[in-house]
């Protein structure tokens, strides 16, 4: 497999950006080599106690065996990928993701796990030159929703697999589904300007969030088989309010959405979030609703 030479010039000014980008993914590639990802390898541990009812909902779907040749697309920091590499104790996953930060963190975190058949590429895989027929299987935690060109992005997936090889990815339902974002965003809403997220056709993670759009995009990109299932899961924010109003308004986005608010706008923000936060605090922590979709398909 090629792994495309890093270019001189990065979007933030500091972390190159591959070679292999599609041109429409630029966008995507700086932000996760820019605050986003650096935020995002001090969240590791956080991200996946979030995740941690929902990943094995993606291991079970992708039938991981012992020898299987494993693509985790989008692995950010590597958790998917060391989960992969413990069901393949006799095969190999090979991680990609456009953000060197978070594959930094990833090798890191193999480099300690005692497991030497994880290896990573920094690519898109929109574009990136994955040898035809390499993989059995090919998985992504929430990593397949971002692509400029959906359609380009899961053929080039499907040439990576062999005939008959499995896909399993997670992706977001709706945002009106999704509570861990609804909660929050309701809360804040009266007092700052709040993101688009669901731009519709826009990449972003719920451009998949369409039961039909996915069969016919994977219908049309070389696969079959396909199942799609939903996933409601509790997803735990924090262990309390204080917790979670810290780590999330410390996001890159949110800094960005604050800096544009009065002083006084930032103080109901912060007691509005806390306050609507505090109505979800459990024995176990803060825990809000999510909403996913499961899907499965074999290459053609």
């Amino acid at each position: 497999m090629r792994q495309g030479k890093d270019q001189a010039v990065a979007g933030d000014g500091g972390t190159p950006l591959p070679d292999e980008i599609a041109a429409g993914n630029a966008g995507q590639a700086e932000t996760w080599n820019g605050d986003d990802g650096r935020y995002w390898v001090q969240q590791r541990e956080r991200q996946e106690a979030r995740y941690r009812l929902l990943t094995p909902h993606l291991m079970a779907a992708a039938g991981i065996r012992a020898d299987s040749r494993v693509l985790d697309i989008g692995c950010g920091s590597g958790g998917t990928s060391l989960e992969a590499a413990r069901a393949a104790a006799e095969g190999s996953v090979l991680g990609v993701d456009v953000s060197a930060p978070m594959l930094a963190a990833a090798r890191k975190q193999a480099a300690g796990s005692g497991l030497p058949q994880i290896t990573f590429e920094r690519g898109d895989a929109q574009v990136h030159r994955f040898e035809d027929g390499a993989f059995d299987i090919a998985i992504s935690r929430f990593g397949v929703m971002f692509f400029a060109d959906p359609e380009a992005a899961f053929a080039n997936i499907a040439r990576a697999l062999r005939p008959g090889g499995q896909l399993a990815f997670l992706c977001w339902r709706s945002l009106r589904d999704n509570a861990y974002l609804t909660v929050p965003m309701d809360a804040i809403a009266p007092y700052v300007q709040l993101p688009e997220l669901d731009a519709p056709g826009a990449p972003g993670p719920f451009s998949l969030a369409d039961a039909d759009r996915i069969k016919k995009l994977l219908d049309s990109t070389g696969f079959d088989e396909v199942t799609i299932s939903a996933v409601d899961e509790p997803m735990w924010m924090g262990p309390d309010p204080d917790d979670v109003v810290a780590y999330q308004l410390d996001m890159p986005g949110s800094r960005a959405m604050l800096a544009e608010a009065s002083a006084e706008a930032r103080a109901k923000t912060v007691t509005a979030l806390r306050d609507a936060l505090a109505e979800h605090q459990g024995s176990d922590g803060v825990t809000l609703g999510s909403a996913a979709w499961l899907v499965t398909a074999r290459r053609r």
